[in-house]
């Protein structure tokens, strides 16, 4: 980790350098965390490769618009990524639109809607994990725009890399649902859902650790199975 007065301006207060001493005394679980990662990533990719080829033929030839969704998101140290997705939404949706989105909403693609039911749409943020944006377990990462909206205390959910799964997406699996009754949804994600969010994503900063991500793995298979 990098030393606390090295970090960024709005990361150095109170609030924050009490997670980042809980993660310094974890230093051996974070290089494991790593390690894991490419791993893991590895295994799936070989797993699920000729997966991925056909769900990129799919969606290529389902509706216009390229076969990967990519979006500016904020990972460990306030770093910004092009976050890797299916395209689950017709072409230059972010412009029709909230940058949130609802289970009603119109922009999703009939495959869109199936790749999102089962998470399928996730799978290219193996390469994310890979080039070391992403852990498998972590913070989901958000746009710039909502972060730029944290609390002091929401910074430490970024001292580590954002994750392709966490608590908060267990936790709120039916966000879209909740959202597709809303007239104003962004407003809602922002002072309801967000909050919520991330009291999820600093316990799990607080409480991160090996057997703790991997239970969290097997959490996330069970959810989008059940």
């Amino acid at each position: 980790m990098k030393s606390f007065n090295k970090l960024p301006p709005q990361f150095q207060c109170d609030k924050v350098k009490a997670y980042y001493d809980i993660l310094c005394g974890k230093r051996f679980s974070l290089a494991i965390k790593r390690a894991t990662d490419i791993f893991v990533s590895l295994i799936l990719l070989i797993i699920l490769i000729i997966p991925i080829i056909i769900v990129s033929l799919i969606v290529k030839l389902t509706s216009k618009g390229p076969v990967f969704y990519k979006q500016e998101r904020v990972t460990k140290y306030g770093k910004t990524f092009k976050i890797l997705k299916f395209r689950t939404m017709v072409e230059n949706a972010d412009r029709l639109g909230t940058l949130v989105t609802t289970n009603s909403d119109s922009r999703i693609t009939d495959v869109g809607r199936v790749l999102r039911k089962y998470r399928i749409d996730e799978l290219p943020q193996i390469f994310n994990v890979l080039s070391g944006n992403m852990s498998i377990v972590g913070t989901r990462p958000e746009v710039p725009k909502y972060v730029n909206m944290y609390s002091p205390e929401y910074y430490a959910t970024l001292l580590m890399p954002a994750g392709i799964t966490s608590l908060a997406s267990i936790m709120y699996k039916d966000e879209e649902k909740f959202l597709s009754n809303k007239d104003n949804a962004d407003e809602v994600y922002i002072t309801q859902i967000l909050p919520e969010k991330m009291k999820y994503n600093l316990i799990y900063t607080k409480n991160f650790g090996f057997r703790y991500d991997i239970k969290l793995m097997l959490k996330t298979v069970k959810e989008v199975f059940a």
